[in-house]
């Protein structure tokens, strides 16, 4: 791609060459209107004035053609030809000339302004008819004494513009050099910088035109700093909550391995299960809190049931949710719209609700999953019968890896947190609230603009 100077020093030429183009065409064309009007004025009193001479009787007709012809000039040698004069009876006889007119009529025009051409020069001719002594005077002057005033103007301009333009042209690359200075020294700074280093850049002096572009560095500096820390701070908690888990599971294999008797190893295998199990769901956690982060809500995705999602998080589940003799009551209603956002972020969010509600409900007891327009939104609420969500811990419970006091040994503390991401990404909410008669609400409300009709 050509470089930003070229491109700047391109533009500023072309317009400077197309402005002074345009100037030359605009003189050019001016000055041969003043031309033709100033010269077509002395045909015309030439002309004039020896019909006045010769109807006056003052001068001989024949010798009133030869008075039109001024002295030549001696330099320079274009402008020589000057006026010609013809007087020709009515009747087509030559009655006189000058000596620089052609030997056929200057016209064969009526009186006025004619152009014509003669022996193969070109002739701009003013006529008069005179009456009385049954004449026509033909004053003549060669088109290409005009031309050749209107040229030497043109040459004029662009003579000078010739010699100018590749100065001019220097002048434009050295300029635009100076003013691209300050990038420059941007990217010289940016390019110094180790990888570690986002702090904003320095606070110095810059042209207006680059302070959006500073802004801007500065603005994803943070944003990349503030996911540094976060991938720091997730990763380190993620080693910190899979560490005591996987010591666990050694433990248990161990006892098992060395249980003196079957009463004894049948006890740590059941722990050795559960606790895979747990860490089975925290990695699974940890990868659907990665992925939910990584997530784009800007592409498109092809629309899908909101209903067959929620159906399809059920099934999952449902070997969780009948390990415990439990119910997932699902209550999608008519007019279920099309999911257009992303179907992951909204499998995600549900699937770690019902299972968070799954885990917090009784044995036996139901977990129920509906489904209802609420104003300018759709709103999946996710209903158990558990314990509730403290109210000391509801304003930390989207916290990654944040247990209250109500959680189950089992939790990781990633599923509200999971939930609460992905809502972001969808621009949707997650709100929470008792339910009545006891347990927990848990409420996904989805913007319109996420769905299409069905």
């Amino acid at each position: 791609m050509i470089s930003m100077r070229a491109r700047l020093f391109l533009i500023l030429l072309v317009a400077t060459g197309a402005l002074w183009l345009s100037a030359i065409l605009w003189i050019q064309h001016s000055t041969r209107a003043e031309v033709e009007r100033v010269l077509d004025a002395r045909l015309s009193e030439a002309g004039r004035m020896v019909s006045s001479l010769i109807s006056d009787h003052r001068v001989d007709v024949a010798q009133a053609a030869v008075m039109v012809q001024p002295e030549p000039f001696t330099e320079p040698a274009d402008y020589v030809h000057q006026l010609s004069c013809q007087i020709w009876a009515l009747d087509g006889t030559l009655v006189g000339q000058s000596g620089s007119a052609p030997e056929q009529p200057l016209t064969q025009g009526d009186a006025g302004f004619s152009q014509s051409i003669v022996d193969g020069v070109e002739w701009r001719v003013y006529s008069v008819v005179n009456e009385d002594l049954g004449v026509r005077v033909m004053i003549g002057d060669s088109m290409r004494v005009r031309d050749r005033l209107v040229n030497d103007v043109t040459a004029g301009l662009l003579l000078p513009a010739a010699l100018i333009i590749p100065l001019l042209a220097g002048l434009i690359w050295i300029g635009v050099g100076r003013g691209l200075v300050p990038l420059d020294r941007m990217a010289q700074a940016l390019a110094a910088r180790p990888a570690t280093d986002l702090s904003p850049l320095p606070d110095a002096p810059v042209p207006r035109e680059i302070r959006p572009m500073t802004a801007a560095l500065n603005g994803l500096f943070r944003r990349v700093s503030a996911a540094r820390e976060h991938e720091r701070s997730f990763t380190a908690f993620a080693a910190h909550e899979l560490k005591t888990p996987l010591a666990g599971l050694k433990t248990q294999a161990q006892i098992a391995a060395m249980a003196p008797d079957e009463a004894t190893r049948r006890t740590a295998l059941a722990r050795l299960e559960r606790g895979v199990n747990r860490t089975d769901r925290m990695v699974r956690q940890l990868l659907d809190m990665a992925t939910v982060e990584a997530e784009a809500e800007s592409r498109e995705h092809p629309p899908v049931s909101l209903a067959g999602v929620i159906a399809e998080v059920a099934d999952d589940l449902a070997p969780l949710a009948q390990g415990r003799a439990q119910h997932i009551v699902q209550d999608a209603g008519a007019g279920c719209p099309l999911l257009t956002g992303n179907r992951f972020l909204v499998s995600a969010a549900l699937r770690n609700l019902i299972e968070n509600a799954l885990q917090a409900s009784p044995d036996g007891q139901e977990v129920r999953v509906s489904l209802r327009h609420e104003g300018a939104a759709w709103v999946c609420a996710v209903q158990d019968r558990g314990p509730g969500i403290a109210a000391a811990d509801r304003a930390r419970v989207t916290d990654r890896f944040y247990r209250g006091a109500g959680t189950q040994a089992d939790g990781s503390g990633l599923g509200l947190a999971i939930v609460a991401a992905a809502m972001e990404r969808i621009g949707g909410t997650l709100r929470l609230a008792p339910r009545e008669g006891g347990g927990e609400m848990a409420e996904l409300v989805l913007p319109d603009t996420a769905f299409r009709a069905a």
